[in-house]
């Protein structure tokens, strides 16, 4: 009896793969928590009361390239970027996973699977890196840009002027004898509760921006007054606890970008963002053209994993090889864009 390789690489096995995976724990993914919606718009996508190696953006209505590929997004119709890469499954893999399975060979069939799946969960990683990048960077600056040789994607989320600052000359938390952290941070507090009637109690920065509030004379002098203590994170932190009621969420994660070798932190350094506790919008999965058009087709294998991510495997003639595409559609909006303060402090 023949033996069929899509049999193995299906959607059951690629979705029970990818499920079992250790959770990332991710920031942005915490504050704008997953929705899933039917088409590609986002209706609700800047506030109501007035973010592995990532994925290339991709257009609709083009055949999928391995790691080379475009995209789009219209501002005014609200349309959300549609992300979409491939890998091909090597010749020699799916000829040694034939003869594995032809002897029963167990051991160096489910060997080589692995190594398949690792491939497609790097891609469904990189999806999951692209949302997250969107996430942070509204966190951080409440907009969205992703540039690549192949697009532009740029959509501003109008964070009022009001609820923004950049500080400068001895203001600058560098400045470690002259910088009134304690006041910045009462004053931002001060700003966003008289504006909105929220009182944001949590504050997002790096470590390395952290680290300039250890070194802050005053605050030292304020925690330190017998000259007898050492000064440490946990001590920084419940200070700014007990004296501002905020508390610290420390940002240092990295990804790679699309070229696969520049690597780049998700949120900057020398800034903070003072948030509300709670969500402050969701992440909108749309339709993929995959999950609309080929779940009932013959000619592709379809698994729907995490929030909406679409792996299609396809089985290509000329030359004989397997394709698996990674695709997915997705947008955070930032309903409570308004309630955060955003500043440049360094």
């Amino acid at each position: 009896m023949p033996i069929n390789f899509m049999d193995v690489l299906n959607p059951e096995n690629i979705t029970t793969y990818i499920t079992n995976l250790p959770p990332q724990n991710l920031l942005g993914a915490a504050l704008f928590p997953a929705v899933k919606q039917m088409g590609i718009d986002i209706t609700l996508i800047k506030g109501a009361k007035n973010k592995a190696v990532a994925l290339k953006p991709s257009a609709f209505d083009v055949a999928v390239r391995v790691r080379a590929l475009r995209a789009s997004v219209d501002e005014k119709t609200k349309e959300m970027p549609f992300f979409k890469e491939s890998v091909v499954i090597k010749e020699r893999d799916r000829q040694n996973l034939l003869l594995a399975m032809q002897a029963n060979n167990q051991q160096m069939r489910d060997l080589i699977l692995n190594n398949i799946y690792s491939d497609i969960s790097t891609l469904v990683d990189g999806a999951d890196v692209q949302a997250e990048r969107m996430r942070m960077q509204l966190l951080s600056d409440g907009k969205i840009y992703i540039s690549t040789d192949d697009s532009d994607i740029s959509l501003d989320f109008e964070i009022p002027a009001g609820h923004q600052e950049v500080l400068a000359g001895t203001a600058k938390w560098g400045d470690f004898d002259n910088a009134d952290i304690v006041g910045d941070i009462e004053r931002w507090v001060n700003t966003i509760e008289t504006d909105q009637g929220v009182t944001p109690s949590i504050l997002v920065m790096t470590k390395a921006t952290f680290n300039l509030i250890k070194q802050n004379k005053a605050i030292k002098l304020d925690i330190n007054k017998d000259g007898t203590t050492i000064m440490t994170d946990a001590i920084i932190t419940a200070y700014l606890q007990n004296k501002l009621g905020v508390s610290v969420a420390i940002e240092n994660g990295k990804y790679f970008a699309e070229d696969g070798t520049t690597q780049l932190p998700y949120y900057p350094d020398n800034k903070i963002t003072l948030i509300p506790k709670g969500t402050l919008g969701n992440t909108h999965y749309g339709t993929t053209p995959e999950e609309a058009d080929l779940m009932s087709g013959a000619s592709a294998n379809v698994s729907i994993v995490r929030n909406g991510i679409a792996v299609t495997t396809v089985k290509q003639t000329d030359p004989v090889q397997i394709q698996t595409k990674v695709s997915q559609i997705c947008m955070p909006s930032f309903e409570h864009s308004d309630e955060v303060f955003i500043a440049t402090v360094a």
